[in-house]
């Protein structure tokens, strides 16, 4: 026997496969002979070890009895020949097959005809452990390297010949070419498995590439990456070479594949994710302008290896791979089904073991920047991170599971990783890995498994627990993870995998919020616990959707996650908010802090009074510096207000009609906090006026009956010598004056500023409505409602209050309001035009629905039409009655005999039912009300607010409320 023929695989074979079955077995090696020439089956006959070895890996692999069937010649050959040249060989070969050939489809066979040679010699070398595991992963990862190359090479020619760009070297057109091949994952560590795709990243150079259209790069690269896809990946007669995956690039579902490199440089330095840092571990230049490729990762090498973690960042890191709180005390490893690549135990539990050191440690410590998991293990071991014993467990276990991965997949060359639950099948597996029992494979699998699974439980477990108690929670990487699908849909989510796409889109940096390193680590931390909160509510999916969109709305994110990861309560209240009430959450979203109150310990049990919030906005004004600076912080205040009343309304720690007040509250603070500012800014142009001026407030801000949505209905009197002029540089007369500053007055209510809007201001109500003087003086008020005034101005004038002003004057005003509404008046015309102004109402805007909760016949007009009707009909003789509040009318009117109490609680009921749902819709929503279309979040609070079992009921409630109304009105006012 020759030197070369001690070599040759057989005579290096270790290993003889016993087949389940023999017969089987030997069918498999008989119908390869039946294909052979002589050649093969001069080998059985000269090599005694030939014909076992081969029914052993035959009989066991269907995919490998393919394979030599095609050309029984080729596996004579393997059998006879050194494996290491064999490969060294095919691998030469393989580089340059692009060299010479006419056409793509030409290129195509001898690539898929090189990978059909090379999977037969790693099978054949690996089972019969002619190599041992780690020389199979580094010929399948050269093959890759190879194929790519010459993939590379064809492309470049055939863009060269075509014009598109200019080729540095004809003769190696991947020289100088600027287009950059990395090889992630297992091919950059030399550690591809027997069926693995290829995890790469394509990035080019636009100053090295030539490129004939430089306005067009993008879209060639991306062509030209396109067409490496099909020559590699596509499926032919041939089979296919390897699947190509490109998902690894920055934020794939935003980029192009083929990235420039400042592109690429952009997105690492500002939301380059710890998981990528992970993955950049084992990143290679393999193949295009491969020094091109080694100086980007030069470049990136301080984003992957930081010198300083903090807390945040150590708890992202443990976050790439599923949580190990979530599989402690979980019963036994069963063997059989389970996955060895994610499953507990398993292959990425040992790489994730070394990576996150690595990615702790290494940005100190160059000597744990290592690719491949052996080296890195030996490393960690040289560096004192890890005992000898734990790196021999975790080493053995590694190389265990990596054969074993192998056999499954060699069985019919599919990507998988999980052991068959079919016990026939396994028992394949256990031979294919040499082992003559079922469960003696069973113990040795369950044995490493375990192994593995305490040695990466001891690492963690000082780690942040960052998944849910109910299962695995991770969202890194460019593919679904299957446990945290489970996981999802256990929890009540509809839509899984649309929660893993956002979630994933969150940590790219898609908005602004998570742009941030600090603010994507926080949020990693947050994710869990937030999952499970908006999945106790009534609708997870459409709670989380609403939570999106507020994250899409933040400014920045680091101040509300941080808040969020410490007070899990007000993380249930943020999901409750999401999920109900889509305003305040955008209230949230325009200024996180508006949550900080929330976490006061008093803040549900106490209301803040006039006093206590005139004096909070005075300190706010008093930080500025400018009357635009002192509008702004007024918007600040005033929208941060509504959002906590908002919150107490939604949470029940407050009534409807004690939101009503407070909401009233908070804009008569503001107003009157505002027109001595206003007042002194239009001094400084037009000087001082002697007079006195107060503002008056109608409708529900007069009836202390707002909600969040609702405008300020104003009007402003003065009363000042109508011929005189103000002492300022550019003075005005006085109906002038008071004019020009009740529109300032406006602006500083209801101009948008950079804070946005305070509220909506009305001033419509004044005498003469729109055709009259912006501003009133207080004889021409008294003489307009004593002469011209129409019965819906007196009704108005029902709800009249003083918010500002002077307190003197606001005195008066007072006086001169209820002068107006006591004046003797003829009933009968009264009642006609209270009736016909109705009429008018339901004409001009009828109600769209019996939601409709104001204008709907029987709704909150008529309720306030009867209380202000009897009360213009009642006042001149009964001044008692009057309340600018309308329940307190009707219960006034009822007090005096002026109306049927039964009919007054009626009202007074159905009054309350329309506030208080006209709370909760107001709070939550803009649009029109349709419970098919609502959150359900909302629906419940609805529910909670009519005291009704379920939507139908509280229609029903609505319905008699508005019937038993309607036919108060008529008998009262008229139809």
């Amino acid at each position: 026997m020759t030197q070369t023929n001690s070599r040759s695989l057989l005579s290096r074979a270790l290993l003889i496969i016993e087949p389940i079955d023999h017969a089987q077995a030997e069918a498999a090696l008989a119908r390869v002979l039946e294909r052979d020439a002589g050649a093969l089956a001069a080998v059985i006959a000269a090599q005694g070890n030939a014909r076992p070895l081969l029914e052993g890996a035959l009989g066991s692999s269907p995919f490998l009895t393919e394979l030599s069937a095609r050309d029984p010649a080729r596996l004579a050959r393997l059998l006879t020949d050194d494996p290491d040249a064999s490969l060294a060989r095919l691998v030469g070969n393989t580089r340059n097959a692009a060299k010479g050939v006419v056409d793509e489809a030409e290129l195509m066979r001898a690539l898929r005809r090189a990978k059909q040679e090379g999977a037969l010699l790693v099978a054949l070398a690996d089972l019969s452990k002619a190599w041992d595991t780690m020389q199979a992963t580094d010929a399948l990862t050269r093959l890759a390297d190879a194929a790519l190359a010459a993939s590379i090479a064809f492309t470049l020619r055939e863009a060269a010949a075509a014009g598109k760009l200019e080729l540095y070297d004809q003769r190696m057109p991947e020289r100088g070419c600027g287009w950059i091949f990395l090889a992630m994952g297992k091919e950059g560590a030399y550690e591809l498995n027997y069926s693995s795709d290829i995890d790469i990243i394509v990035l080019f150079d636009r100053a090295r590439a030539r490129v004939a259209q430089p306005a067009e790069d993008v879209d060639l690269f991306v062509k030209m990456t396109k067409r490496i896809v099909r020559i590699l990946s596509e499926i032919t007669p041939d089979g296919y070479v390897f699947r190509v995956d490109l998902r690894l690039r920055p934020d794939p579902g935003a980029t192009p594949i083929a990235i420039p490199l400042e592109a690429a440089f952009s997105y690492y330095e500002s939301m380059g994710q710890n998981w990528e840092r992970a993955a950049f571990i084992k990143a290679r230049a393999a193949a295009g302008d491969i020094p091109a490729g080694e100086a980007f990762l030069k470049e990136l090498s301080p984003f992957v290896w930081r010198k300083n973690f903090d807390f945040a960042a150590i708890a992202d890191v443990h976050s790439i791979k599923r949580q190990i709180h979530a599989f402690k005390g979980h019963g036994e490893i069963a063997a059989l089904g389970h996955d060895l690549k994610l499953g507990r135990g398993g292959i990425r539990e040992i790489e994730f073991f070394a990576q996150t050191q690595q990615l702790i440690t290494g940005g100190r410590n160059p000597a744990l920047r290592g690719r491949a998991t052996l080296e890195t293990l030996d490393a960690l071991v040289a560096n004192g991170w890890i005992e000898p014993r734990v790196r021999d467990d975790l080493a053995e276990a590694y190389l265990f599971l990596r054969d074993v991965e192998h056999r499954i997949q060699m069985v019919a060359d599919k990507q998988t990783h999980i052991l068959p639950r079919d016990e026939k099948e396994a028992l394949r597996i256990a031979r294919m890995a040499g082992f003559a029992t079922l469960e003696d494979f069973t113990r040795a699998l369950v044995a490493h498994l375990e192994t593995v699974q305490g040695h990466y439980s001891h690492l963690f477990e000082s780690a942040p627990q960052l998944s849910s108690q109910t299962g695995n929670l991770v969202f890194t990487g460019g593919e679904d993870d299957p446990g945290t699908l489970e996981t999802l849909s256990r929890l009540g989510f509809t839509h899984p995998k649309t929660v893993t796409e956002t979630i994933r889109g969150w940590h790219f940096g898609r908005y602004a919020a998570t742009r941030s390193t600090k603010a994507r680590e926080r949020l990693t931390e947050l994710t869990p616990a937030l999952l499970e909160a908006l999945a106790v509510t009534q609708n997870a999916d459409q709670a989380f959707l609403a939570f999106d969109k507020l994250l899409a709305g933040l400014p920045a994110g680091v101040q509300l996650f941080s808040v969020l990861v410490s007070n899990p309560r007000l993380l249930s209240l943020l999901t409750a908010i999401t999920g109900a009430a889509p305003k305040l959450a955008a209230t949230i979203a325009r200024r996180p802090r508006v949550l900080d109150a929330v976490l006061e310990p008093a803040f549900f049990e106490h209301l803040p009074d006039e006093s206590e919030l005139a004096a909070a906005l005075a300190r706010s004004l008093a930080e500025t510096r400018s009357y635009e600076e002192a509008l702004d912080a007024a918007r600040v205040f005033g929208q941060e207000q509504k959002f906590l009343i908002g919150v107490r309304i939604l949470t029940a720690a407050l009534s409807v009609a004690e939101a009503g007040l407070a909401y009233a509250r908070l804009a008569e603070c503001v107003i009157a906090a505002l027109l001595p500012r206003v007042e002194a800014e239009f001094a400084r142009a037009h000087g001082r006026m002697e007079g006195r001026v107060c503002v008056v407030a109608l409708g529900k801000l007069g009836g202390r009956e707002m909600t969040a949505a609702s405008d300020l209905d104003l009007m402003l009197l003065y009363d000042a010598d109508p011929h005189a002029e103000s002492d300022g540089e550019r003075p005005l007369a006085a109906a002038a004056y008071y004019a020009r500053l009740t529109q300032r007055l406006i602006a500083a209510l209801s101009a948008p500023m950079a804070q946005g809007l305070l509220y909506e201001a009305d001033f419509r109500l004044r005498p003469s409505g729109g055709k009259g003087p912006l501003a009133v003086s207080l004889t021409a008020f008294e003489d307009y409602h004593a002469h011209e005034a129409w019965t819906w101005e007196h009704m108005a004038l029902t709800r009249a209050r003083v918010v500002a002003g002077a307190r003197d004057f606001a005195a008066t005003v007072e006086a001169a309001i209820r002068a107006a509404l006591t004046r003797p008046r003829d009933e009968a015309k009264t009642r006609n035009d209270v009736a016909d102004m109705r009429r008018r109402l339901a004409r001009d805007k009828p109600a769209r629905s019996l939601w409709d909760l104001k204008q709907a016949p029987g709704g909150l007009i008529d309720v306030e039409f009867v209380a202000q009707y009897l009360q213009l009909r009642h006042a001149s003789a009964h001044p008692a009655c009057l309340s600018t509040m309308t329940s307190t009318a009707l219960e006034r009117l009822a007090g005096l005999g002026l109306m049927d109490a039964n009919e007054a609680a009626t009202l007074i009921e159905a009054a309350r039912l329309y506030q208080s749902l006209t709370q909760l819709l107001r709070l939550s929503i803009d649009a029109d009300f349709d419970p098919a279309q609502a959150p359900r979040g909302l629906v419940e609070l609805l529910l909670r607010g009519g005291e009704a079992a379920d939507i139908a009921r509280l229609e029903a409630q609505i319905a008699e409320a508005q019937r038993a109304t309607r036919e108060i009105f008529t008998r009262i006012v008229g139809a």
